[in-house]
């Protein structure tokens, strides 16, 4: 037997970085940008609200860029707000890296295993799983094998213990990239 289940986001993930007004580590990006130019020059930041107190913060996107120089479509996108842009600006480790951020995709996402109400696998048969990402969202396999299933956790690393689930790439930390697995019962 054989499935594909995918790793799809629902929202932005919580952007960590310590906030100057509360001492809180948290903001939830919604989307929104600021652009202002400088005669030739433009600034562009997506605005970001602390979960504590609801202080703004800037993240830089574009840092006085000769505004020839950025593209329309680009400069569109950040005009109209598109949350779209806001997500890949965020997964971009170029932007992560420029502003001293993180991201805790914790409740950021869901599993799309095309299979509601999973009825139970029967014994001795095996089910390979491929399992793809919409985007890049560091998840813990063993935490996705057991919302597949519906199985606990511990079961899951009892599985992967006695080798009943086997894969190509180390079950064990986390992956944001395809991966396949095996589960024998």
């Amino acid at each position: 037997m054989s499935e594909t289940w995918v790793v799809v986001p629902t929202c932005l993930p919580i952007v960590l970085r310590r906030c100057h007004g509360c001492a809180s580590g948290r903001f939830r990006a919604h989307g929104k940008f600021r652009v202002n130019a400088h005669h030739k020059l433009l600034d562009a930041w997506l605005l970001a609200l602390c979960t504590g107190c609801g202080d703004t913060t800037r993240l830089t996107v574009l840092e006085r860029v000769n505004v020839r120089s950025v593209r329309p479509a680009l400069l569109n996108r950040l005009h109209a707000n598109d949350p779209g842009l806001a997500a890949e600006l965020l997964r971009d480790p170029v932007v992560r890296r420029r502003n001293h951020i993180a991201l805790d995709w914790d409740d950021a996402w869901r599993l799309d295993s095309g299979v509601p109400g999973r009825p139970r696998q029967p014994e001795g048969e095996a089910t390979e799983v491929s399992v793809r990402f919409a985007a890049r969202i560091p998840v813990r396999p063993v935490r996705l094998i057991a919302e597949g299933f519906g199985l606990s956790r511990a079961e899951v690393e009892r599985l992967l213990a006695e080798g009943n689930l086997v894969s190509t790439v180390r079950l064990s930390g986390k992956l944001s990239g395809d991966f396949t697995f095996t589960l024998k019962r």
